[in-house]
């Protein structure tokens, strides 16, 4: 008797510590109801029964504006590079070396960060990367060499991918009805970053210099630094690391400002021993996945970035091939006599630059039916197709509002595709290795970042033809990639732990399918071969 007192006494508490406090009665009632019935609930059930509210809003704003500090850091370089050029005389590759430096830096830390995040928590990442990329780019500005410089924006590259996993605190808040909605919504943030740092370039720049420029640029960071404080930690991450107190307590915070409830009973979800391991990303259920999307990360960020260098490049080297090209748009950077270093942005760039910015927000409708629609694999697909042969229309004689209007086109294409990887990638993963994931995966858009200046910024004063090809083909053959993704995520509510992709017969398909190709791709060679 006195055992049966025990064990209900104990059930009772437990129950006590997962309920809202709605009222005394409500608690006896529930209490007494739950543990009769034994029902239980899990951090998605309760994410979805909490619905969309004011709790949702807060979060969309201050990890929205995550994207902003993210969003001028980077387009920082496009904006800076024909200062820095002028004020130490650089050759192509050595303004491209600051590019590659920044995404370097990114590269390395994104995988780290990734796996602190999944280890230690997603809020002690973002913090820490908003005080680290605010506290190197201030001091960039007094960076009195070109070799402390890069140096210093590595530093600033590395804070920033700590910012980026944000994304993925922001996600597992998310109901998954809104996030096909509310995530591409996101763009709006980076859009008014880089189009921020456009308009301090084109209102600093002239009267102070690049370096006033940055000091005004770490303002967002600084402001959003104490504002982090209102947002909790990952209830997702609690339960992987087997803290269910602290998830229950931050679901009733969230439910409370939300006017809503929790489900009837306890959180129950078993702790995942294996948090943050990159034995998860390359397993039988995700190899597949994990490849695809490492390659579709590189080309989302050497699309991205190819586009956004090339526009300020052709820009200020005056490489378009322009029916209607004003004076300004008729200095050369290269001469019989040597290089011309100092051509500064005239006002009329600025603004090509700010109407392109716009069009990574233009397009968000269309971003958001092609995902309800389509699903994320297929919109994917049919964004890198379009955007090959948009890049390649950058080659043609146009006038230079036709220029701009290609320009807004393929930064909403390329901006868009993005989006939509940065979704796709959030989603497919469990929560054990969803940081580490992003992780992996921003670590090789970097790369696709630090090769892209070399392409646009170097080969594209040889031959403009010759720097857009690479965008086009690496866009074309990432579709074709995108296509083979083995997981749709539409509607999917976000997997906990590893889960197996196919069924035995799916399995036999795909490996059927694998031994076509090899076949039609030998026999395509012999071919060739034999043509020769």
């Amino acid at each position: 008797m006195a055992d049966g007192m025990k064990t209900e006494l104990v059930s009772a508490i437990h129950l006590q510590e997962v309920e809202l406090q709605d009222g005394p009665a409500d608690k006896e009632q529930g209490s007494s109801s739950n543990n009769n019935t034994g029902e239980t609930f899990t951090v998605e059930e309760a994410v979805e029964k909490i619905g969309f509210g004011r709790f949702h809003v807060l979060l969309f704003v201050i990890m929205g504006s995550a994207n902003i500090v993210e969003a001028m850091e980077i387009m920082l370089l496009a904006v800076v590079s024909p200062e820095i050029r002028c004020e130490w005389r650089l050759d192509d590759w050595q303004v491209a070396l600051v590019s590659t430096m920044v995404f370097l830096g990114f590269m390395v830390c994104g995988v780290l960060g990734g796996y602190i995040a999944d280890r230690y928590g997603r809020w002690k990442v973002v913090f820490a990367g908003f005080v680290w990329s605010a506290y190197f780019s201030l001091l960039t500005s007094f960076a009195p060499s070109y070799g402390w410089f890069i140096f210093l924006r590595s530093m600033v590259g590395c804070g920033v991918a700590g910012v980026s996993q944000g994304f993925v605190l922001k996600t597992e808040f998310i109901p998954a009805k809104y996030r096909a909605y509310l995530l591409p919504l996101a763009t709006i943030f980076w859009m008014t970053g880089s189009m921020l740092i456009i308009i301090l370039g084109m209102l600093v720049v002239p009267p102070l210099g690049w370096r006033w420029m940055i000091r005004l640029s770490v303002t967002p960071s600084i402001i959003l630094i104490f504002l982090f404080k209102f947002i909790p930690e990952s209830a997702r991450y609690n339960v992987s690391a087997g803290n269910i107190q602290a998830a229950v307590e931050t679901l009733q915070k969230i439910a409370k400002m939300n006017g809503a409830s929790l489900p009837e009973g306890r959180l129950v979800e078993p702790p995942v021993s294996e948090r943050g391991s990159w034995r998860i990303l390359l397993g039988s259920s995700f190899r597949r996945t994990s490849l695809l999307l490492w390659y579709s990360w590189f080309v989302a960020s050497f699309a991205y970035y190819g586009s956004v260098l090339s526009s300020s490049e052709l820009l200020e080297k005056n490489l378009l091939c322009v029916m209607d090209a004003g004076r300004e748009h008729q200095v050369k950077h290269r001469h019989e006599d040597g290089l011309c270093y100092c051509i500064p942005f005239a006002l009329s760039d600025y603004q090509t630059l700010l109407i392109s910015c716009l069009g990574e927000v233009a397009l968000v409708p269309v971003n958001i039916c092609l995902l309800n629609v389509l699903g994320r694999k297929m919109s994917l697909t049919v964004l890198q197709l379009v955007a090959a042969i948009l890049f390649m229309l950058l080659n043609i004689c146009t006038t230079m509002f036709g220029f701009t209007v290609l320009l807004f086109l393929l930064r909403s294409l390329v901006s868009m595709n993005f989006n939509v990887v940065y979704i796709y990638t959030a989603e497919v993963y469990p929560t054990a290795a969803r940081s580490l994931g992003m992780g992996f995966c921003t670590s090789f858009s970097r790369i696709g970042g630090m090769i892209a200046p070399f392409i646009a910024q170097v080969l594209m004063s040889q031959s403009v033809i010759s720097a857009l090809s690479p965008f086009a083909v690496a866009c074309v053959v990432c579709a074709l990639g995108n296509f083979l993704l083995p997981i749709e995520t539409k509607g999917r509510a976000l997997l906990v732990r590893n889960t197996s992709q196919f069924t035995p017969f799916q399995n036999i398909f795909i490996y059927f399918i694998k031994i076509f190709l090899y076949f039609f791709l030998f026999f395509s060679a012999k071919l060739l071969m034999i043509s020769k």
